[in-house]
């Protein structure tokens, strides 16, 4: 499978229901601690034995490999500090964009250029995910951002590190391996957060094994989708194209769910994304 879209697409899919099956789950229960335990159990084993087996062991591979595992503990860190000051709705749009400064950093160490226009696109996609972010007045946005804007810089680490390593693992269940290591990293640094926090090791809630399973089987091949993506066009129309699946939780949000708070202004946010999406998609 060499198509990018289409591996975007499915990527997409996943990650909505991944986020989907977050909105029935009591926040007690961590609920990102046990999707990345359940990937790590399910899939990490055989993805592991293929990556040991099969990658490239050159030292570009171990040096991406450690920037990644290290900044999926930034991300997911400070993800969880944000939504300790403010709702899903507010940060993880404005997480999201992370393109722009994916695009810096391909330029200022990997001398990758982009038009122009592709950086309008870019531009307008991450503005729509701002205006969608501002619709929520809800919670402390002042010590919100800053945990925020956070993580968008661990998420532009990881996607170079990503687009490097994956030279170096051609294979579907090699890269899928490569993101065990940093979904295990990240899982031990979420688990001796919570341990600090609450003095426990394990959430105080579980939730159903049907939840567990599917969100162990979405949040980890999701991302290897992304990361086979990145090995056929650059990191930054990677990480905006996969942005569509802010768009479909709007319109999941509005039209399934029916939440009404600011419907206008979080459907002109998504109205705007895809504006810049198709630009992006006309540029590319």
């Amino acid at each position: 499978m060499d198509n990018p879209y289409v591996l975007i697409g499915l990527s997409v899919i996943m990650h909505v229901t991944w986020n989907l099956l977050a909105r029935h789950v009591n926040s007690r229960a961590n609920y990102l601690w046990w999707g990345l335990l359940s990937h790590c159990v399910i899939l990490g084993p055989f993805a592991l034995w293929h990556l040991i087996l099969n990658a490239q062991w050159e030292w570009p591979l171990v040096a991406a490999m450690a920037v990644t595992a290290c900044a999926n503990i930034f991300y997911f860190v400070s993800l969880r500090r944000a939504y300790h000051y403010a709702p899903v709705s507010l940060v993880y749009p404005l997480a999201r964009s992370s393109p722009l400064l994916i695009a810096l950093w391909s330029f200022l160490f990997f001398g990758n250029s982009f038009s122009p226009f592709e950086l309008f696109a870019i531009l307008v996609s991450v503005v729509g995910l701002w205006v969608v972010g501002s619709s929520s007045k809800v919670g402390d946005t002042k010590k919100a951002l800053p945990w925020t804007f956070a993580a968008a810089l661990g998420t532009s680490i990881y996607s170079l590190s990503d687009k490097v390593a994956v030279a170096y693992i051609p294979g579907f269940a090699e890269q899928l391996g490569f993101i065990t290591i940093g979904y295990l990293c990240a899982f031990i640094g979420l688990t001796l957060i919570q341990h600090r926090e609450s003095k426990r090791w394990v959430p105080a809630e579980r939730p159903s094994l049907f939840y567990i399973i599917l969100g162990g089987c979405c949040i980890g091949t999701s991302y290897a989708l992304v990361v086979r993506a990145m090995g056929l066009m650059p990191a930054a129309h990677v990480v905006s194209f996969t942005n569509a699946g802010i768009i479909l939780a709007v319109l999941f949000s509005i039209f399934v769910f029916h939440e009404k708070d600011h419907w206008q202004k979080r459907l002109l946010g998504a109205i705007i994304v895809s504006a810049g999406l198709v630009l992006l998609y006309w540029g590319a």
